[in-house]
């Protein structure tokens, strides 16, 4: 088991589950873990719960230096969804087992290579430094994708420095991809902005997602009128099921299945998509990643509400007559040039750190896979 690596591998290492794992692993080990539940179980004398509520806390992001999922995309996002209300998400390190997993970067089978590859790499916390461009030295168009996790710092916010290991340089194959983030706020028709949610996070300011918003007609069976403001200007006026602000990370996902394109999620953009469109000249857009883009449901809408979805959670209240959904891209570096903001991904490399020889990396081979990019009909090869 993982866990049980972590710990005899790297003892000062202190682990952090869901309330719902916690509560059915801790009786399984000697060791204490924690949990980001409320309130602790009565006969729980090995979980280190938090007593107090979030709000009275440090919050989540300040306590963890790394993130591990196991499971499918759907899992990642939800990972991502606990820093949604922070400015800074803790590098993401996940364990494909779903049944598609294109976000998924790691085996299962090789959790103690890659736990490896996140420890020995000397990486420090908020200071970003490991997602310097580089590129391969075999190929001067490669993307400008970290190739080292890797530079020692000593300055650091949640304290990832503390438990780094030496740094073992460019001969590491684990890379970090920084997976750009939605800005999305709720207004109503006086511009004053809508909490809405049952979420901690929906109460305080913008929510960040890593895939997409979707304002859609739910149960309703007419087709939504919404307004579509681009830049603060006027676009046009959709009718139909819904539509699609995404990040290139949620390109492959909803936005690929109504007809958006696929974007490398190196370019800083965002996809505006809509659902079911009544006329046929309604095409998606990529915009630039900064471009501020509302959706405003129209007076002509026959329903009162519609629903609104932030990386595949609908919120508890929807939107109404002249009420806005305002999403804009995530600013992901300072006028400084210093890293902020965005999903740090560990990316998995070939053993031995010859990940970029042939210039793959991991998106295409994703696309022909595992998404099976213009596979030939009738090809069973």
């Amino acid at each position: 088991m993982a866990i049980l690596h972590i710990k005899s591998t790297y003892p000062s290492v202190s682990i952090v589950l869901e309330p719902h794992v916690a509560a059915a692993l801790h009786d399984h080990f000697a060791f204490p873990i924690y949990s980001t539940a409320a309130h602790p179980t009565a006969d729980d004398n090995n979980v280190a719960a938090e007593t107090a509520p979030p709000a009275a806390g440090p919050p989540l992001h300040s306590k963890v230096d790394l993130a591990a999922t196991l499971g499918g995309d759907g899992t990642i996002l939800h990972a991502s969804s606990l820093f949604a209300s922070t400015p800074s998400v803790p590098p993401i390190l996940s364990f494909s087992m779903g049944t598609l997993g294109f976000l998924g970067e790691w085996r299962y089978a090789e959790h103690k290579r890659a736990f490896r590859e996140v420890y020995m790499s000397g990486a420090g916390a908020g200071d970003r430094s490991y997602l310097s461009s580089s590129s391969s030295a075999n190929d001067d168009k490669a993307p400008a994708v970290s190739s080292d996790l890797l530079q020692e710092h000593s300055s650091g916010i949640t304290g990832w420095s503390s438990i780094r290991g030496r740094s073992m340089g460019l001969t590491r194959g684990a890379r970090v991809l920084l997976r750009n983030r939605l800005k999305v706020g709720v207004f109503d028709a006086q511009g004053d902005r809508v909490s809405g949610d049952d979420s901690a996070a929906g109460g305080r300011g913008d929510i960040h997602a890593m895939n997409e918003v979707i304002i859609h007609r739910g149960k309703a069976p007419h087709l939504a009128v919404i307004e579509v403001y681009v830049g603060g200007r006027f676009l046009t006026e959709a009718v139909a099921d819904g539509m699609i602000i995404s990040t290139p990370t949620g390109s492959t996902a909803y936005s690929l299945s109504s007809g958006g394109s696929i974007v490398h999620p190196l370019v800083s953009s965002l996809q505006l998509t809509p659902i079911c469109p009544r006329s046929l000249s309604f095409r998606p857009l990529v915009l630039p990643a900064n471009t501020p883009i509302t959706l405003r449901l129209s007076e002509k809408n026959r329903a009162r509400e519609l629903e609104v979805s932030i990386d595949g959670r609908r919120r508890s209240r929807g939107i109404g007559v002249g009420m806005e959904v305002r999403a804009g891209g995530e600013d992901i570096r300072t006028r400084d040039g210093a890293w902020v903001g965005g999903v740090p991904c560990v990316l998995r490399g070939a053993v031995g750190g010859n990940a970029d020889v042939n210039g793959d990396d991991g998106w295409v081979g994703g696309l022909n896979s595992l998404l099976k990019f213009n596979y030939p009909f009738g090809d069973d090869g």
